[in-house]
């Protein structure tokens, strides 16, 4: 069986040509150490590790943890791969210098984690939140708890997680009731039980930090009274040493639909009331710097996402190209079964596939360009520009994204036909461990609702007008080449129509509509997803397009960019257009529904 992930070719396309990163990022003073070869070679590396290592753990992760008294064993395969990855300094690829990070591009360093990712994301898992929780100590945290930990995560050698989640307080994180108190020495007694969290406790570090959000007591209700604390599973010493147990107890792990090489734990803290913890930022301004972490857990669930829809799409044209299978439509006569790929609606499934998935890499790695730029900019103007371009961008990435990726992977054993429903065959397992992305880190659904309730309206609007003034710009970027032109009529005809309807929904938010206007929030993200799709494979289109008929052994690859973008532009963004329609109708069959209308008993 074939050993795929995602497309090399594709993925220095994205960075070299579309982006052309080498003179908008590489070419800065703070990135001088990194050049295209560099950054070829580092892709190269990333790509030999993910198939030669981590892909094999794919399979071997179904077989899930163990857990025994309190301690979770994670398959032993892990052991060593975690040990290579964090040695050749894969954890920190883009952090600073000072604490072991590489000091590279946030772009290339979403384009390394994408091979990793799409290998096995039940290992790269426990990496994701590690790296998370660091960045958030790093940039609320006291110098004290930076010297005892930043160093030992970001290399690995300790690891990190996010303690939110309650049994009676998910989504609505203001319901929590852990509780901290304040101590004569100026620590905090955490006291409570948290869920549903990813690598809580496992068997390849020496320590783990939980950032754990509770309320201390006297504090208000709600997300108003919530801090954040620095907890350790193990207390450590002035020195840097480990200390004493710290009373955070796993008191099991989830049973899941997938994702099985990585636990998910129950925890319970301060349970002999011998847990402490140390504040990390200001008391009740916890949900604000917990945010920074759950942003970039979002955008790398996004990524998670598209990584198993790439691996399922790679797959399912390697199958289509060499399973044989009745004849062609348009040669009944022939003796030879054709190759499946050459059945119309084969093709059609591997052509969406392609087109959500292409779109997916771009947006990721465009919004990584974001980051860099804001890192790269020389005024705070520049600086809230590309840092509220990210924000617009995360609800699409993580709520549109994870739902197409799931998609994709549908479509994948589609193509497999009833082999693809089987496990020995790789779709099945992509498709179990997806699922989880349309529900972790915010269900898709409060993803719509933190589109149009903060990021539509946010700053009277202005972001999200720079974002659809971006794709207005691409757009006549674009129609300057005649063969596009089609294209960007279309895109321009839609365009128009998007904006007439997020101005009008934006005015029913303020208005007596409220409520039934949040009811079309979902459709509202698909309809934004489905627009930064088609702008992204337009971008690429304005890319290839110039490159046709310079080697004509690229040309095939160009052509696809070119065709992608038609079929996605001329085939899907039509069916959007219905959306448009629903959402400003917005009719109130939603709101009108009684509880008793569903089961009348």
């Amino acid at each position: 069986m074939a050993q795929l992930i995602a497309d090399k070719k594709d993925i220095e396309f994205v960075l070299f040509e579309q982006f052309k990163t080498e003179e908008e990022i590489l070419s800065s003073d703070v990135f001088s150490e990194f050049n295209k070869k560099t950054v070829e070679m580092i892709i190269s590396e990333a790509r030999k590790l993910a198939l030669d290592e981590i892909l094999p753990l794919q399979k071997l992760s179904d077989a899930g943890c163990v857990f025994d008294q309190g301690k979770v064993t994670v398959p032993k395969e892990f052991h060593k791969v975690y040990k290579n990855f964090c040695e050749g300094g894969w954890l920190s690829m883009p952090d600073k210098a000072e604490w072991g990070g590489q000091g590279m591009p946030e772009i290339v360093s979403k384009a390394a984690n994408e091979f990793f990712y799409g290998a096995c994301n039940s290992f790269m898992l426990y990496n994701m939140l590690t790296h998370g929780a660091a960045r958030l100590i790093e940039s609320f945290g006291t110098e004290e708890q930076k010297k005892q930990c930043l160093e030992n995560m970001y290399s690995g050698k300790w690891s990190g997680t996010m303690l939110l989640t309650e049994p009676e307080a998910g989504s609505d994180v203001g319901a929590l009731t852990t509780s901290a108190k304040k101590n004569a020495d100026g620590t905090y007694s955490i006291s409570g039980s948290k869920i549903f969290i990813s690598g809580g406790e496992q068997d390849m570090v020496e320590n783990i930090i939980h950032p754990v959000l509770a309320r201390i007591e006297g504090a208000p209700e709600g997300t108003r009274g919530i801090s954040l604390f620095y907890v350790p599973k193990f207390r450590i010493n002035p020195d840097g040493s480990l200390g004493e147990f710290n009373d955070v107890v796993c008191t099991g792990i989830e049973e899941k639909m997938g994702l099985h090489g990585n636990c998910t734990c129950s925890l319970t803290l301060g349970g002999k009331g011998n847990c402490i913890g140390t504040l990390i930022g200001e008391e009740n301004k916890g949900m604000a710097a917990m945010f920074q972490m759950m942003n970039e857990a979002r955008q790398m669930v996004g990524l998670q996402g598209h990584a198993n829809a790439s691996a399922a799409y790679m797959y399912a044209l390697d199958y289509a190209r060499q399973r044989k299978q009745t004849k062609r439509i348009q040669d009944p006569a022939g003796t030879a079964p054709a190759s499946i790929i050459e059945h119309p609606d084969v093709k059609r499934q591997l052509l969406l596939m392609k087109s959500y998935v292409d779109g997916m890499r771009s947006l990721i790695y465009y919004n990584a360009m974001c980051q860099d730029k804001r890192h790269l900019a020389k005024t705070k103007e520049e600086k809230d520009y590309y840092f509220a371009m990210e924000e617009v961008l995360t609800p699409i990435i993580k709520g549109y994204f994870t739902d197409k990726s799931f998609e994709v992977c549908s479509h994948a054993i589609q193509v497999y036909g009833g082999y693809g429903y089987i496990e020995e065959y790789p779709v099945a397992q992509l498709l179990r461990d997806a699922r989880i992305f349309m529900i972790y880190e915010g269900t898709n659904g409060i993803q719509s609702i933190d589109l149009i309730g903060r990021k539509l309206g946010m700053k009277d609007g202005k972001p999200f007008m720079n974002f659809l003034e971006e794709i207005r710009l691409t757009v006549e970027e674009a129609s300057k080449i005649d063969e596009l032109k089609p294209m960007c009529e279309a895109m321009t005809k839609f365009l128009e129509y998007y904006g007439e309807t997020a101005l009008d929904f934006a005015r029913k938010l303020k208005g007596d509509e409220v409520l039934n206007a949040f009811s079309f929030s979902f459709p509202f993200l698909e309809a934004t997803g489905d627009l930064s799709i088609a702008w992204m494979l337009l971008s690429r289109a304005k890319a290839a397009y110039p490159l046709i008929g310079k080697k004509k052994k690229t040309d095939p690859f160009y052509l696809g960019q070119v065709n992608t973008a038609r079929f996605f532009i001329k085939t899907i963004l039509p069916v959007s257009l219905g959306k448009l329609a629903s959402i400003e109708n917005c009719d109130r069959a939603v709101t009108l529904m009684e509880d008793s209308f569903y089961w009348g008993k």
